[in-house]
């Protein structure tokens, strides 16, 4: 049957041939132009013009900096008088008395050198800050009146903030803060300050070949304890949830295979005669991977209470569906000549699985067991900070803080590599078991082809 009626004449055959070509042309712009205006219909139902309003670029530039980059703070308490000197402002990074870095100098006057002629003076009574091009900045902090400001003449600028309880000068050399209680100055340092040694180390401040030479005179065991156990950067505990992520990860992913395997038999059509039973089996499979493994951990986390053992747990359910479809397909195009070829040796059904259908699909089962596995070093990272477990745990503590930027750019970084070993370890790993490369098996195949090679 043609398209076209052959009892048509030449000028209705013409137009109706024109007809249709009018009428996909029309269907081809039509397409695009439905997708355009429901991009323009999201780009404005969701202002996307006033997103880019509200986006400030300081604050990501404030952002960045302070991911590769460290504070130190130098405090006075306005009603004792008593300074004090930390990194970051933590207790675990606090100078102890009477010592600070080289450009504070500590005394019943603190004179604190910012460089390039900033300077703040802690005095009995008035902080001043001198700023060059600009003037001296003071202020008297008081119980009573709050905090009196003397501002050279003229408009005040942006970057001096004043008011009645609290006076906040931000330069490119640090930042002073005013208050009633306590006067703050906090300048910034590149790098990852007290990684390795916190400041109570006997190892803080030594360079690499010190260390390596006292490591060679039997202080190898004290300076890995110093490092193990620091308190600001928390070695031992982000190694332990690394070690936590990639256990949810490799229980989930392992645990998901191992049920949907005999799951996946039941749900075929050349293993399961009952319809009824393959009807079901396969809506199980539906259900468990059509909700989405951040919400069974929250459901999971709700019956279990939080734990790493909750998020392999959610990954478990999830993958189980998913592993169990893409089974069940690989089970449904098995080649039965090989299953009755280990029939015809008298074997029992079980071995017929054994030996003629498991070495089938082992290729696909440990390709997508690798995959996985790789995938869900990830999401365990997202399902740890709900949970409570993980490296996760630590970067959504960090990101709460506001402050510790440096930390949230460690455990991230940590997050990449992780991921990145992963890669590469199911990588090789896949290639191991399914290519056999590396192994006897290999060599052989690979002497195999050189023979047969002209």
């Amino acid at each position: 049957m043609t398209t076209f009626d052959t009892n048509l004449t030449p000028a209705e055959l013409k137009l109706s041939i024109s007809r249709l070509f009018l009428k996909k042309r029309l269907t081809n712009f039509a397409l695009p132009a439905a997708v355009l205006a429901y991009l323009a219909y999201v780009f404005f139902a969701f202002s996307m013009p006033g997103l880019w309003e509200r986006a400030s670029l300081d604050n990501a530039l404030t952002l960045v900096s302070d991911s590769y980059s460290y504070k130190t703070h130098v405090t006075r308490d306005n009603r004792s008088g008593e300074v004090s000197v930390a990194i970051e402002g933590e207790r675990k990074g606090a100078y102890p008395d009477g010592m600070a870095p080289g450009w504070v100098a500590l005394g019943e006057t603190t004179v604190i050198d910012l460089e390039d002629g900033h300077r703040v003076t802690f005095g009995p009574e008035t902080i001043e800050y001198v700023i060059p091009g600009y003037g001296a900045v003071r202020a008297t902090p008081s119980r009573t009146a709050g905090v009196q400001a003397e501002l050279p003449a003229g408009e005040i600028p942006g970057w001096i903030n004043v008011s009645k309880n609290r006076l906040a000068v931000t330069t490119e050399a640090g930042r002073l803060t005013v208050t009633r209680n306590r006067a703050e100055v906090f300048r910034y340092f590149a790098g990852w300050e007290l990684f390795f040694f916190t400041l109570d180390s006997p190892y803080y401040g030594m360079g690499a070949g010190e260390l390596l030479q006292r490591a060679a005179t039997g202080e190898g065991g004290s300076i890995f304890q110093d490092f193990w156990t620091n308190k600001m950067w928390r070695h031992q505990d982000v190694a332990w949830a690394i070690a936590e992520t990639l256990l949810m990860a490799f229980l989930g992913t392992i645990g998901a295979g191992i049920i949907a395997l005999p799951l996946a038999f039941a749900a075929t059509r050349n293993f399961m005669p009952l319809s009824s039973i393959r009807f079901a089996v396969r809506r199980l499979f539906d259900f468990v991977r059509g909700v989405d493994s951040l919400i069974w951990t929250v459901v999971l986390a709700r019956a279990f209470g939080p734990g790493p053992l909750t998020g392999a747990l959610a990954i478990l359910v999830t993958d189980t569906g998913t592993f169990g479809k893409i089974f069940s397909e690989a089970l449904e195009n098995v080649d039965q000549k090989q299953i009755e070829g280990v029939a015809s040796t008298g074997a029992k059904p079980v071995q017929r699985y054994r030996f003629g259908v498991i070495p089938q699909i082992t290729p696909v089962l440990l390709s997508q067991l690798l995959y996985f596995l790789e995938s869900n070093t990830r999401s365990a990272t997202i399902i740890g900070a709900i949970t409570g477990g993980g490296i996760g745990l630590l970067l959504t503590q960090a990101i709460i803080t506001q402050k510790d930027w440096e930390e949230v750019a460690y455990y991230i970084t940590l997050i990449i590599l992780m991921v990145m070993l992963m890669d590469w370890f199911s990588g090789w790993l896949r290639r191991r078991l399914i290519k056999g490369e590396g192994g006897k098996a290999g060599r052989t195949a690979r002497k195999g082809k050189a023979f047969l090679l002209p």
